[in-house]
């Protein structure tokens, strides 16, 4: 019976419970149909959405996909090319890349005390503050010192530092210094040119970088290669007509004047009239290229190329070959400059000495103002244009180099006569000593204008170089007027320190004023000689110039003329042309200033 009780209260429980289930309002209300297909077609949607995500990133988006996840893991590794190297004529290095540590640090990681971050801020050359900003400007990464020299990049590893590190990079030398430092310029910290041949021939010399494509670990290692790997093409070698001997002595010899004569500057071009290379082109003051801190303006500027002036004198000779050319006087033609002075539009052009009758070799030989002005006014404007334009006058030089300047020539039709008068003496125009060089090449090759070059052109026979240039003048002209030059550079002439032993040699000066705002300085000076050698075969063309000579000597025939004499002597030698004269010694004993030229 106990059993059978429990059987019946245990079955009453439960016929109890099931009662009050059933009679619950929520359980007995009835479910509409809408709500359970909302609930499949949402189940059934979802599942839609979910296949359509994979078909678009498994089928459709992969390759976006596949770009992300490399760029998770892949690299691509730049393979510098090797920078080429700048030689001379000779394949002498004027610059080349040599291998060089560059210090650089992760910030957050370095782990140094006060102590070793002194001796590190020392070895770099920079103060504490210095290094302490550097390392807080990013925490991940930070260049401390580019190209540092081999011996400060031992010290710095031997402090082994945590978070310092090092990496090669490659460094511009430069063999020649300051002497060469206008022709080949410099690269900035990467390794692209900024001045001189090195921007002029930046894509040549840089070459083309490679690439690799690795797999890299959450470390940074390479796993690795994927792909193929992509060459560097190494710059190419630039053989520049350059001669470095000749370049040195140039330097030296301008330098000498510069501080001989207390000038603010100087220089020197060096033209080989067979080819029409830039055998030495040196300024003063020049720079370091390796070091370039506390760097002037004036230390940079290549003056030869970028710097015009007014050139004198320097011009007369081209008056008295267009003369020649036209027919209008002959050499031994009789021109009175008496009393020594010539009123144009009521304004006095006058010579330093008064001379009398000369023929027009002795125009040019006592470079007189008034003879060579009354040769200019018989030329029309037009015809004196087109002969200073023909010569390179006004005109950009075809140079492979930046900077070189066009000079000033204004259209003829708005020449006043006074301007075509102070022209013919080499006022009222400008031009950079290099134009001046080459334009002298027109006497040298007999007549002809031929192109320039700073990169070495080959050995060449100067027969095959005929035609090549333009004719200004005829051969017969020209000759004329090396005559008039070599009268000018000798005894009697106004610049007889030009002479070279064992050469002949002829050339002009000019003693130009230099311009202030719209006048010129009382006493402000640019001194120039420009001549060729040897007189009879010319094969070299010089150009000088030195800027405001200040100890009491300004004319071009006792500043620039002996530096000209000194460097057609090294050239000539260094090029083997035999002497064409007897090899001994001249003294000139009488000051040139008694002939030089008036402005």
């Amino acid at each position: 019976m106990p059993r059978a009780g429990r059987d019946r209260r245990g079955a009453g429980a439960v016929s109890t419970r099931s009662v009050r289930y059933s009679t619950s309002p929520l359980l007995a209300s009835k479910t509409p149909p809408w709500r359970s297909k909302f609930l499949v077609a949402a189940i059934g949607a979802s599942f839609l959405l979910l296949i359509g995500r994979a078909v678009y990133v498994q089928v459709i988006g992969t390759d976006f996909y596949q770009r992300q996840g490399e760029n998770r893991y892949a690299r691509t590794l730049e393979l510098p090319a090797n920078r080429g190297r700048i030689i001379d004529r000779g394949g002498l290095l004027l610059a080349s890349s040599v291998p060089a540590q560059t210090i650089w640090a992760i910030p957050k990681d370095v782990g140094a005390d006060r102590a070793a971050k002194r001796g590190l801020a020392k070895l770099l050359g920079m103060t504490p503050a210095e290094l302490d900003k550097k390392l807080a400007d990013n925490p991940n990464f930070v260049y401390l010192r580019r190209q540092v020299d081999d011996s400060v990049a031992r010290q710095v590893k031997a402090l082994d530092l945590k978070g310092v590190h090092q990496l090669t990079e490659y460094k511009r030398k430069y063999p020649e210094g300051e002497a060469a430092a206008h022709v080949v310029g410099f690269t900035n910290v990467e390794d692209r040119g900024q001045e001189g041949i090195e921007l002029a021939f930046q894509s040549a010399l840089a070459g083309k970088d490679g690439t690799r494509r690795v797999i890299k670990d959450r470390l940074g290692h390479v796993v690795e290669d994927i792909g193929e790997r992509v060459p560097p093409v190494d710059g190419r070698d630039i053989e520049l007509a350059i001669d470095t001997k000749l370049q040195f002595f140039a330097y030296q010899r301008v330098r000498d004047a510069v501080a001989e004569h207390k000038a603010k500057a100087g220089s020197v071009v060096v033209l080989d009239v067979q080819t029409g290379e830039v055998l030495a082109l040196a300024n003063y003051p020049s720079f370091t290229p390796g070091d370039r801190r506390d760097l002037s303006g004036a230390q940079l500027r290549n003056r030869a190329l970028t710097d015009t002036f007014e050139p004198g004198s320097t011009m007369k000779p081209f008056i008295a070959a267009l003369a020649l050319e036209s027919g209008r006087v002959k050499p031994q033609t009789v021109i009175d400059t008496a009393p020594g002075r010539l009123q144009i539009t009521g304004i006095t052009i006058s010579d330093a000495h008064p001379h009398g009758a000369l023929t027009v070799e002795q125009v040019i030989q006592k470079s007189s103002n008034v003879g060579v002005v009354k040769l200019a006014m018989q030329i029309p404007a037009r015809e004196m244009h087109e002969m200073f334009s023909a010569v390179g006058l006004g005109q950009k030089p075809q140079i492979e180099f930046p900077g070189a300047v066009t000079g000033r020539l204004r259209p003829y039709k708005t020449w006043r006569p006074i301007e075509q008068a102070t022209m013919a003496y080499g006022y009222g125009l400008s031009a950079s000593l290099f134009q001046l060089a080459r334009a002298y090449t027109v006497f040298a090759r007999d007549g002809e204008l031929i192109p320039v070059s700073i990169t070495k052109a080959g050995q060449a026979d100067p027969a095959d170089r005929a035609g090549v240039g333009v004719r200004v003048f005829s051969p017969e002209t020209a000759r004329a007027v090396r005559h008039m030059l070599q009268m000018a550079a000798g005894e009697g002439g106004t610049a007889p320190k030009a002479q070279a032993i064992g050469y002949s040699v002829g050339g002009k000066t000019g003693t130009a004023h230099k311009q202030e705002g719209k006048g010129y300085a009382a006493k402000k000076y640019r001194a120039w000689f420009v001549g060729l050698a040897p007189v009879n075969n010319p094969r070299i063309v010089v150009a000088v110039m030195v800027d405001e000579p200040n100890a009491g000597k300004y004319f071009g025939g006792d500043v620039a003329a002996p530096v000209f004499s000194e460097v057609v002597q090294q050239t000539l030698r260094t090029l083997g042309v035999a002497p064409d004269l007897e090899v001994k010694p001249q003294i000139v004993a009488r000051e040139a200033t008694a002939v030089e030229e008036s402005f």
